[in-house]
């Protein structure tokens, strides 16, 4: 992998895996387009691990209140709002832990990122065009509802669905804000990135940290600090539909080369 495939792979590492288009799917895809060979997951999971650190520092203020209400104050809302987002974890960890060797094969298919892409854009637009109609929003996230987007979030082990879109698209249902969403969807990131990549650091050898594998850990790092600020803004005033578009017009693409080749 060379130095400039290496900060592309970062870049777009973070441009996938906080816009609701699917980072596993983009990555999957690189060699699909390129003709290359697949970076591997270790590189996938460093990549995870950089915008990691970049939701961390962008929430840190959150973060620093939640765990210290959740650990000494874990019956205010905060505090357990720590818990449930813990407890939330678990669906996504769980398809993690037994559908891992899917989630590197079978899952990893073209043609199902392709429909993957485009089932759940469409998803993500009726459940933005519901959430638009509503009068008012919820403000707190009850363990019930925080369960639900947790149980959605795990559907992202399929490249192709977006850990953030999914669980976004669940509490647009649910009657939260896109902001409220968004905000929850990234919170939600943290333990399950921090669980991926824990489990997979094991497997990367020194010999592999050369000078492309930190210059894309970096670019992910920084660009995905830049992205979560974008998007947090841009939702305000906007809708999800031009990543939907691209989620089509993207899966289309794929189709059709699939069945070209």
């Amino acid at each position: 992998m060379t130095l400039g495939e290496a900060v592309f792979l970062g870049i777009l590492q973070a441009l996938g895996e906080f816009l609701p288009i699917s980072s596993s799917a983009h990555l999957a895809l690189f060699p699909f387009f390129s003709g290359g060979v697949y970076q591997g997951l270790t590189y996938d999971v460093a990549l995870h691990l950089a915008t990691l650190i970049a939701v961390c520092a962008y929430f840190w203020k959150d973060l620093l209140k939640l765990v210290l209400n959740g650990l000494s104050k874990p019956k205010s809302e905060e505090g357990r709002q720590f818990w449930f987002i813990g407890l939330a974890t678990i669906p996504a960890a769980l398809a993690g832990y037994f559908l891992q060797d899917a989630a590197e094969n079978v899952f990893r298919s073209p043609l199902m990122i392709a429909v993957m892409l485009m089932l759940f854009a469409l998803f993500l637009f009726l459940a933005d065009r519901y959430n638009s109609k509503l009068k008012s929003y919820k403000t707190y996230f009850p363990l019930a509802a925080l369960m639900l987007i947790g149980c959605a979030q795990a559907l992202a082990i399929m490249p192709g669905v977006s850990r953030s879109g999914a669980t976004i698209t669940a509490a647009l249902l649910l009657g939260f804000s896109r902001a409220a969403g968004a905000r929850i969807s990234f919170l939600l990131s943290i333990p399950i990135i921090a669980g991926a990549a824990v489990l997979k650091l094991k497997d990367i050898s020194l010999s592999e940290i050369d000078a492309p594998f930190m210059a894309g850990f970096f670019a992910a790092m920084i660009c995905g600090w830049l992205v979560i600020k974008f998007l947090m803004k841009y939702i305000q005033s906007h809708s999800f539909d031009i990543f939907v578009y691209y989620r089509w017009v993207l899966g289309i693409v794929i189709i059709a080369l699939y069945f070209l080749r």
